[in-house]
């Protein structure tokens, strides 16, 4: 198959890709000295004097200040999901994304990403990527659906080249839009009922792994369902031989998968910090990264999920999760964990003194 993208979609993809450049060496050097200086045994911080070295390339300084957060939820519905392969029905998208748009005493929304952001100086935002139900209009709602659903991918191409990169174009406008309004973290994040089964079919393709390796229980599905998702996933990467990225996403993929991959790329050309959270939101990063392999030095992954196939993710994006806490909710809530301890890393580097500015003698 040749995917049909128009000239100006695919000048645009290529111009965005072409601009996004490697983090800054020469920050991640003078960083990687002053960490040596600090005053504590080399290496005594463990994986925070990694992540700091990380975000000093990614923000450009030797002693990086990151702050501003933002969680952009996005929300799509599959037409597999007809296929019987999630523990809840396609309307629970709906159902979850309003909960996320819910006024609660707390404040805005009543999700898990809604509390969780708000105990971490996190903003939230949602993208109604293609919902089957008509959102009411809210001031934290982006409605930028080109239609509600995709098509079911085990039988047929999920949506078309055209609406890949439509839904790329409004996921990178979200993260340019949260960086203007000072987010330094951009939490890419999903909503989307039969949305693992998209992300292990895109991840068995990027990776050339059997459907069983990379397909899990996704909202927590039985021995029977798992099993019939499995040959789900097989009868979609027998349907059609797509190796193109785009085209990959085209196939396989759902709206918000789409919207997240533009988050990255429009992140990574920004220089700020990509916060990936779980399997769906790997998936996309194998995306985002077949199209711009800038973008991998850009990601910082939080915890290993508990969904099958996003260690062998992580893997093949050579990054190491910080912790194995069960998650498998998806809507960025790892991500949005992970934020304090990114914040911390960087104000190790930051604010402690080397043993010159301490006055403590070395030898």
């Amino acid at each position: 198959m040749t995917l049909a993208l128009s000239d100006q979609d695919r000048a645009w993809l290529d111009e965005l890709a072409a601009s996004i450049y490697l983090v800054n060496g020469l920050a991640r050097q003078r960083a990687e000295e002053r960490q040596q200086t600090l005053i504590k045994p080399p290496g005594s911080l463990g994986e925070l004097e990694t992540i700091s070295v990380r975000l000093a390339a990614i923000l450009g300084s030797e002693r990086p200040a990151p702050d501003g957060a933002t969680v952009i939820v996005a929300a799509a519905d599959h037409g597999v999901s007809a296929d019987g392969v999630s523990a809840f029905p396609a309307a629970v998208t709906a159902a979850m994304t309003q909960g996320l748009l819910a006024p609660t005493a707390a404040g805005t929304g009543g999700a898990a990403i809604s509390a969780i952001a708000r105990s971490v100086r996190a903003d939230v935002v949602v993208l109604d990527c293609g919902v089957n139900a008509e959102l009411p209009d809210h001031p934290q709602l982006r409605k930028v659906a080109v239609r509600r659903g995709t098509d079911n991918l085990r039988v047929g191409p999920a949506m078309s080249g055209t609406e890949a990169v439509a839904m790329i174009r409004a996921g990178a406008d979200a993260a340019r839009a949260a960086i203007a309004g000072g987010a330094d973290f951009v939490v890419p994040a999903e909503i989307g009922i039969g949305n693992t089964t998209a992300a292990a079919v895109i991840t068995a393709r990027a990776l050339d792994r059997h459907p069983a390796d990379v397909t899990g229980r996704g909202t927590g599905i039985d021995d029977a369902v798992l099993d019939h998702k499995i040959a789900v996933v097989a009868e979609a990467l027998a349907r059609a031989d797509a190796e193109d990225p785009v085209e990959v996403l085209a196939e396989f993929g759902g709206f918000e998968i789409a919207a997240m991959v533009g988050m990255m790329l429009a992140t990574a050309d920004e220089q700020r910090v990509i916060v990936l959270d779980g399997f769906v939101e790997a998936a996309a990063a194998l995306i985002a990264v077949s199209i711009a392999p800038a973008v991998n030095d850009y990601l910082v992954a939080t915890g290993r999920c508990a969904e099958r196939g996003h260690g062998a993710q992580l893997a093949d994006l050579g990054l190491r999760p910080l912790w194995d806490l069960g998650l498998r909710l998806g809507e960025g809530t790892g991500g949005a964990l992970a934020i304090p301890v990114l914040r911390a890393a960087a104000a190790t580097l930051r604010e402690m003194q080397t043993f010159a500015e301490a006055g403590v003698p070395t030898e």
